[in-house]
C-alpha cells in the first residue's frame, strides 16, 4: 500500500512539474514572439526613415523649403532683371520668381552669376535655379532641366544708329567687330554666322563697348535692346538692325528637379488669373509672353 501510495505521489509531482514547465515555456515564447515582432517593427520604420530621407536628399523643394530660400542665378538684364533705385532687383524674371517662391512658402535670394558658368552654379548648389531671359538651346537642355517656355525673344545686332542703314542684312556684318555676353545665345549667333567677337561678362557690357567705340557693334536680346537702346533710354545714339536668330526663354535647374513641374504648374496659373501678363505689361514685354 506504501509503495503505492509513493508511485501515486510520484506520479502527482511529475504531472506538477510537467505543468509548471509548460507554464514557462509558454511565457517565455510569448515574450521572445514579442521581442521579435518589436524588432521587425523598429527594421521597418528605420527603412521608411531612410527611404524618405533619401527621397528628401533627392527633391529640390525639400531642400529648398528646409533652408528657406530659393537662390536665383542671373544677371544684370533690363527688363527681365535689374535693380531699381533703392538697389532692390527688379523685371519681369525677378517678380515671377518672387511670386514663385512665396508659393513654394520660401524668400527670394538673387545671385549674379557669371553667365558663362551657369551650368556648375547650377550643379555646385549655389544657385537653385538660372532664371534670367534664359534661351533654351540644345546645350542647355541637356544641362539642365527646362521649364516650358515662358517668352519669345531674338538675337538682334545693336549699332550706331547713324551707320545702321549700312549694314541691313547679315553679309554686310562680316566687316565689323561685336560684343557678346560670353556663353551667351548672341555669342552662339556671333559663332553661327562667322563673325568677329570678343566675350564680355554680360549684356549691358557689350552695350558698354559699343557706346564706348571699342566693338562696332554688339549681339543681345531683343528684348533688353527694345528697353535699352533708341530715345530716352541711355543709348539714344545706338539702335536696333539685323536680327539673327528667334528663341525662346526658359528657367533652368538640376537635372531630376522636382520644382520644374511646380514651376510649370505656376506658370499655367498665373498666365490662366492673368498675373503673368499683368507683369509683363509693367516691363513692356507682354507681347512676348507665351500662352501656357
Amino acid at each position: 500500500m506504501k509503495k503505492l501510495l509513493a508511485l501515486m505521489l510520484t506520479g502527482v509531482m511529475v504531472l506538477g512539474m510537467a505543468g509548471c514547465g509548460s507554464s514557462s515555456s509558454t511565457e517565455t515564447t510569448t515574450e521572445t514572439e514579442e521581442a521579435e515582432v518589436e524588432e521587425e517593427t523598429e527594421e521597418v520604420e528605420a527603412e521608411a526613415e531612410e527611404t524618405e530621407e533619401a527621397a528628401d536628399a533627392d527633391s529640390d523643394l525639400a531642400y529648398v523649403q528646409e533652408k528657406g530660400t530659393l537662390v536665383v542665378g542671373i544677371t544684370d538684364f533690363e527688363p527681365m532683371d535689374y535693380k531699381d533705385e533703392d538697389g532692390n532687383w527688379i523685371g519681369f524674371d525677378a517678380d515671377m520668381a518672387t511670386a514663385f517662391a512665396e508659393s513654394l512658402g520660401v524668400a527670394v535670394e538673387f545671385v549674379e552669376i557669371d553667365w558663362d558658368n551657369k551650368i556648375l552654379e547650377l550643379d555646385g548648389k549655389t544657385i537653385d535655379c538660372v532664371w534670367n531671359g534664359m534661351t533654351l538651346t540644345d546645350e542647355v537642355m541637356s544641362a539642365m532641366d527646362c521649364s516650358n517656355a515662358y517668352s519669345s525673344n531674338s538675337q538682334v545686332v545693336v549699332l550706331a544708329a547713324d551707320v545702321a542703314e549700312d549694314y541691313a542684312d547679315v553679309e554686310s556684318l562680316a566687316d565689323l567687330s561685336f560684343a557678346v555676353e560670353s556663353g551667351s545665345a548672341g555669342e552662339a549667333a556671333a559663332e553661327d554666322n562667322g563673325l568677329s567677337y570678343t566675350s564680355v561678362s554680360n549684356q549691358a557690357n557689350a552695350l558698354m563697348e559699343v557706346a564706348a567705340g571699342t566693338s562696332d557693334a554688339a549681339i543681345i536680346d531683343l528684348l533688353m535692346a527694345e528697353a535699352m537702346v533708341g530715345e530716352g533710354t541711355s543709348y539714344e545714339d545706338l539702335t536696333t538692325g539685323v536680327v539673327l536668330v528667334d528663341e525662346e526663354y526658359g528657367v533652368g535647374f538640376r537635372q531630376g528637379s522636382d520644382l520644374v513641374e511646380l514651376l510649370n504648374e505656376f506658370f499655367a496659373e498665373s498666365y490662366a488669373d492673368g498675373s503673368m501678363t499683368e507683369i509683363a505689361t509693367t516691363y513692356g514685354i507682354e507681347n512676348s509672353i507665351i500662352a501656357q
